[in-house]
């Protein structure tokens, strides 16, 4: 379920104030296995250090999470991105940054350098995240699923109160995002920034996927049953234990361009984990499935009016398993070629 997190860029609103409560104690914290903000700036430092030619050797991969699609006389290009980054992600690789200068218009999932989009979802995600007055999460858990939430609030020093006007899946959205922050990551280094701020300054149309109604309905489980966000909490808290090597390797992946590995990761469970395939497969539909079809539909479009678009999803929409936005594209009889 730590996927979910990786796809879901506007839960940055709701995060504003956890996170900077949180944030003065994520570095001495974090895992020896990711990657901290001392490790960036290090490896930042040693940057200026080394030859273009070493420089470009570490940077001019194979393989990128890059796809383009193409239709009889036209093609658009697909990136995955990740939602949160460090600076080590950074220049991207020089096919990555060409395809995109290639192109007239930006399409992301929703565009959140838009001010009144920013304070919609922040304002929407205060309202319909939070639980009605007079309740709190403590009386809405099960007695061992609260003791768990406490129990990772203290190590992290959160103050557990801070969490308990959130919906359980609202909270639990919230605790996977500040897992990945206090890895080092950064969501104002997240690949979809990057070109937001590059199509600002190359004045490229941004064009945005979703509404901010659809990412609300991500944020806040819209829809699902009660008991379907206590499980999804309840998983979160127990994929924790993985969550480090998890996140970890799914940016390695990212780096590489390897989607297959990204998919492992992405899925990685805890040993001995309990899941309910049936309540699974909800979660999947409504943060992946039904999305997945709506970008695949959009993309044929871009192909159809032959316009000349680079995309910009979570990668999680192209690596998934099952009805992926390239599996789906490829349905449609699209050529589909990874760069």
């Amino acid at each position: 379920m730590s996927r979910i997190t990786l796809v879901c860029l506007p839960l940055l609103a709701m995060l504003a104030g956890c996170a900077s409560s949180e944030k003065t104690h994520s570095n001495k914290d974090a895992s020896a296995g990711g990657v901290n903000e001392n490790a960036v700036s290090e490896e930042a430092g040693s940057e200026d250090a080394v030859s273009e030619e070493e420089r470009l050797t570490k940077y001019q991969r194979a393989r990128h999470m890059l796809w383009q699609v193409s239709d009889s006389n036209s093609s658009v290009y697909l990136l995955g991105s990740v939602h949160f980054a460090d600076p080590t992600f950074y220049p991207l690789d020089t096919a990555i940054t060409n395809a995109f200068d290639r192109s007239d218009e930006l399409a992301v999932e929703l565009d959140m350098t838009d001010t009144a989009v920013f304070m919609e979802i922040a304002r929407q995600s205060e309202l319909r995240g939070k639980l009605p007055a007079g309740q709190s999460l403590s009386q809405v858990l099960p007695k061992d699923v609260k003791k768990q939430l406490d129990s990772i609030c203290a190590s992290w020093y959160l103050a557990p109160e801070v969490l308990y006007g959130f919906k359980p899946w609202s909270a639990a959205m919230t605790l996977s995002s500040v897992a990945i922050m206090r890895l080092g990551f950064d969501p104002n280094l997240g690949i979809d920034f990057h070109f937001l701020r590059s199509a600002q300054e190359s004045k490229k149309k941004v064009v945005s996927l979703e509404s901010a109604k659809d990412q609300i309905a991500v944020l806040v489980g819209e829809g699902l049953p009660d008991s379907l966000g206590v499980y999804y909490l309840k998983s979160t808290l127990s994929e924790l234990q993985v969550m480090d090597s998890s996140i970890t390797l799914m940016m390695g992946a990212w780096v590489k361009g390897e989607d297959s590995l990204f998919r492992e990761a992405m899925y990685m469970e805890p040993e001995g984990s309990a899941t309910d395939s049936l309540l699974d497969a909800q979660i999947e539909e409504l943060v992946y499935i039904a999305r997945n079809r709506s970008m695949a539909d959009s993309v044929a479009s871009f192909l159809t009016q032959d316009r000349k678009v680079f995309v910009v999803v979570g990668a999680a929409h192209l690596a998934g398993k099952g009805d992926n936005v390239l599996k789906l594209l490829r349905d449609k009889g699209l050529t589909v070629e990874q760069r």
